[in-house]
């Protein structure tokens, strides 16, 4: 059965917009700009305990507003950072920490680390 037809009736639960966010990414390659939903993450707590959702929210702004690094968590399985345009991008994301959005960016993939660069929120 053809990939598309599976994630289908899989995900027959899933929302239109997060298919089409899962489906943007896992066929983006290195180097292309991307859109992905997910869950804004305080990387330190989340990679060091698995720390994230509504009860982590005021850790993890504190974390993000500190400076420690901000990713996010795909609705595509995938964990990602996020950086801005050569900066970070901690003072935008540290307002959504836990939340779900949606960015736009480019995509770089490197030794399993998955990062999004100039990064743009499209949706709060």
């Amino acid at each position: 059965m053809p990939r598309f037809a599976t994630a289908l009736i899989a995900g027959a639960a899933v929302s239109t917009a997060s298919f089409a966010a899962t489906a943007a990414t896992t066929n983006a390659k290195s180097g292309e700009n991307v859109t992905v939903t997910g869950e804004v993450l305080d990387m330190a707590c989340y990679l060091d305990h698995g720390a994230h959702g509504a009860k982590h929210a005021d850790c993890a702004k504190k974390c993000i507003s500190s400076g420690l690094p901000v990713g996010l968590k795909g609705t595509d399985g995938k964990t990602y950072l996020l950086i801005g345009e050569h900066m970070p991008a901690n003072d935008e994301l540290a307002k959504h920490a836990s939340e779900t959005i949606t960015v736009q960016g480019k995509l770089v993939e490197r030794d399993g680390i998955n990062l999004l660069e100039n990064i743009s929120i499209v949706k709060a």
